[in-house]
């Protein structure tokens, strides 16, 4: 049974996931041009009216750039919490197939596909992170957990028992700190509210790792504060020490990733 993603982008600058089962396709964020979706779907011969709506995770601009055009151009519905579109301001423009409302904690369902919201830590109105999977196949998930300070015991649990995982580890704590933001911004970053760091992403995964989780991406890489080399070692030391034969795959903001198998 199909159930695939790709991540079309992901770090500082923009943010887009994309993911599919046989009848239905769905971006999670649009935080990149509308140019590079189309062009990724292309790549990857998804038709373009096979995406049936567009989700928003939270109100920054990289996670948001491109959603206006998108619903404005393929006629998509956005799906957004009330927080989050109550800070969107005028910045989404006028949508071509209007709003679906969600509530964060909930389960709702486009096509074929279920969505749980659930809240993530970061300093944003709503913000949300999320795990999909098949009406028909609850067994194979995808779970996405980007922009969270820190993962809560929610986090744990809805994350618990999924196949593939788009996991944040947004910067290298030295790098942090020896880097040059200014000193409210790297508290910012380390603080509850702000990103998970590549060791952070090892602990995380230390809690949730099973024998059916066979795909893991980290995702939201700083290009100053981290290098997908260092966010790859870290994460392949652990795995190495337990033995762990996950295929590990590190998003870029520059190139999508290949097409998953949830």
């Amino acid at each position: 049974m199909l159930f695939q993603t790709t991540v079309i982008a992901s770090g500082s600058k923009g943010n887009c996931v994309l993911l599919q089962s046989q009848e239905t396709a769905l971006l999670l964020d649009a935080g990149v041009s509308m140019r590079r979706i189309l062009d990724v779907l292309d790549i990857y011969r998804i038709p373009r009216e096979k995406l049936a709506a567009v989700i928003v995770s939270h109100e920054h601009s990289d996670h948001i750039r491109s959603v206006g055009a998108l619903s404005r151009k393929l006629k998509l519905p956005i799906y957004i919490n009330h927080g989050t579109l109550s800070c969107c301001g005028d910045r989404l423009g006028n949508v071509g197939s209007g709003y679906q409302l969600f509530t964060t904690g909930s389960r709702f369902q486009i096509g074929n596909i279920v969505v749980e919201a659930f809240a993530s830590s970061h300093d944003a109105a709503d913000s949300c992170n999320f795990v999909f999977f098949l009406e028909a196949d609850p067994t194979r998930k995808l779970g996405v957990a980007t922009d969270l300070g820190y993962p809560t015991q929610l986090s744990l649990l809805k994350l618990s028992g999924v196949s593939t995982l788009i996991l944040e580890s947004n910067h290298d704590e030295i790098m942090l700190r020896e880097g040059p933001y200014d000193w409210h911004l790297k508290q910012r970053i380390k603080s509850p509210h702000g990103h998970l760091s590549n060791d952070q992403a090892v602990g995380l995964i230390s809690r949730l790792i099973h024998p059916g989780l066979k795909n893991l991406v980290l995702a939201h890489l700083s290009e100053i504060n981290n290098h997908p080399d260092v966010a790859k070692s870290t994460m392949e030391s652990y795995l190495a020490s337990i033995r762990a034969d996950i295929n590990l795959i590190v998003a870029r903001q520059d190139r999508h990733t290949m097409l998953l198998d949830v």
